[in-house]
């Protein structure tokens, strides 16, 4: 029982570690293009 309970709970979390390193370069990959994007609009201006 108490394995079955481990094991678990270590997928789980393993997953979760994985699903956070995933959606936090995904998001960091938006933010740098939006960011350059918006450099280039401001970096037109005179």
């Amino acid at each position: 029982m108490l394995k079955t309970i481990l094991i678990i709970v270590l997928s789980v979390a393993l997953f979760g570690v994985l699903f956070f390193l995933y959606m936090k370069r995904s998001l960091k990959k938006k933010l740098d293009y939006y960011l350059t994007k918006n450099n280039k609009k401001t970096s037109k201006k005179p």
